[in-house]
């Protein structure tokens, strides 16, 4: 009797174990299906449409790759933790958000996809990674891929492969040409003495708006009771810094793209690696993708070009121009940003009320004004850089110091710069030598305490060339930072 009964409840157990396979099968089945996802689950607006027009939807074999064969993981018990992971994500939002407030854009970007894709996934479709017919340039991405598989994605470079959503470039996307167009009359052509003027690219319809910046006096860096203040940024400093001209905004892509026309390489010259030289009748080699990373040109800013082709399009500029242009030092940009004004912003607002990094804030929620009338940052931009001279300017007329694009400066970049800066300088320089350099102002994805006047920052030379196959990598474009442009200044 007690072996029957042994043999009973393990026969019993035998079939419930059987019975939750069995349905577990079938719900994760049922649950994986594209019309699942489409209907049941996902609430992204287009989602199904973007990928039945991309190349995954039907591939040159004929087969269809489904939603789960790119957004969950191959195999393993990292398929069911991922799934229930961003099955309750999805659920969540449809159930509890307010999906017309929802920043799909931002959805689109690499952070995010980096979320919710897996490298295994596409290696069990795209085991052979050096496929008859590859490219040269395919080649050398995927060797490179083999090298850093810890630090670079399949993603990195396949962003916009699952889910076609077009090509957005040039003016088709350039709202902001008739706030530029409004501000001619104020910023006159070639003007006599030290005034703002309109400086007109020969041969060429670009403009570059320059704001005659007064000289005088005032005390750099932020002071220690400021909020979200780096050690970087003291200690505080009289600096005394001449007149200038500098670019009321970002240069735009209308007028880099004027460099690029007339300097641009149509790809028989490659980048001088080591030595940094470079042939100045050429210029900029092509990029390996779209340097506006779709979000058009026109007048937004223009970015992902290197340090040392921004130094090289001030060298340009002046050449055909006959006027001395450079990027600003950081002092230079400091006080232009400021305008006169010694608090945090060039506005009223303190950091701490802006922010996301306090988590009362997340409580109660960020205060938003008078910033968003100011800038275009986290808390704004949807996750992309606008065209110039939408946003209010400064008392001295200059328009987005804060936010859209990060800026570089002329700087070598030192944390300990300010300490070794004389009290009351004369227009300084920074360090003579350094790695990184100075970038300044934050970005459409900077947080608000990263808008502070005084805050700073620096390049990264390895990290934002990290996904570049190339070798030598690429002494024009970045292939890993998105949000970095800059703005010209002319000597007087």
């Amino acid at each position: 009797m007690r072996l029957s009964k042994k043999l009973s409840l393990i026969g019993l157990g035998i079939i419930i174990g059987i019975g939750v396979v069995l349905s577990g099968k079938v719900g994760t089945d049922a649950t994986s299906s594209d019309k699942y996802c489409d209907q049941s689950c996902h609430a992204h607006p287009d989602a199904t449409q973007t990928w039945i027009r991309s190349p995954h939807y039907t591939t040159k074999s004929g087969v269809v790759v489904h939603c789960v064969d790119c957004h969950l993981p191959a195999g393993g018990p990292e398929y069911y933790t991922e799934k229930v992971r961003l099955g309750g994500q999805d659920v969540y939002g449809k159930l509890f958000k307010d999906l017309t407030k929802v920043n799909w854009q931002s959805m689109q970007t690499l952070a995010q996809a980096r979320t919710f894709t897996y490298d295994s996934a596409c290696i069990r479709c795209h085991a052979n990674l050096f496929s008859v017919g590859l490219s040269h340039k395919g080649v050398d991405a995927h060797l490179h891929y083999q090298r850093f598989k810890d630090k670079v994605r399949c993603i990195n470079c396949h962003l916009h492969t699952g889910h076609f959503r077009g090509q957005t470039s040039g003016e088709d996307l350039d709202e902001g040409a008739e706030q530029a167009q409004n501000l001619e009359n104020s910023f006159p052509e070639s003007p006599q003495g030290f005034h703002n003027y309109s400086e007109v690219i020969p041969g060429l319809t670009a403009k570059l708006r320059m704001v005659a910046i007064p000289g005088g006096t005032f005390e750099m860096g932020s002071p220690e009771s400021e909020p979200y203040r780096r050690a970087d940024e003291g200690p505080v400093h009289k600096v005394k810094i001449s007149p200038f001209w500098m670019e009321r905004t970002e240069v735009s892509w209308r007028e880099y793209e004027a460099y690029l026309m007339q300097r641009g390489n149509t790809g028989r010259n490659r980048d001088v690696a080591s030595s940094g030289k470079t042939d100045a009748v050429t210029g900029p080699s092509p990029p390996y993708g779209s340097p506006d990373q779709g979000w058009g040109r026109g007048s937004r800013p223009a970015i992902t070009m290197t340090y040392h082709a921004a130094t090289m399009y001030c060298q340009w500029l002046s050449e055909v121009t006959g006027k001395k242009y450079r990027l600003p030092t950081e002092a230079e940009w400091e006080y232009a940003a400021r305008a006169g004004a010694t608090t945090p912003y060039f506005f009223p607002g303190d950091p701490s009320s802006f922010t996301t990094q306090r988590w009362l804030n997340h409580l109660f929620g960020v205060k938003t004004a008078p910033l968003i009338d100011y800038a275009w940052y986290q808390g704004d931009s949807e996750d992309q850089p606008h065209p110039g001279g939408l946003t209010k300017p400064n008392a001295w007329g200059m328009v987005d110091m804060l936010g859209n694009v990060r800026e570089f400066c002329l700087d070598w970049y030192d944390p300990d710069a300010y300490a070794n800066v004389e009290d009351g300088a004369t227009d300084p320089r920074g360090p003579e030598s350094g790695k990184e350099h100075v970038v300044r102002g934050g970005s459409f994805r900077s947080d608000a305490s990263d808008l502070r006047c005084a805050a700073r920052d620096h390049t990264r030379e390895e990290d934002w060339l990290m996904t570049d196959p190339q070798s030598p990598k690429s002494i024009w474009w970045y292939s890993d930072v998105t949000d970095v442009g800059f703005r010209v200044v002319r000597e007087k």
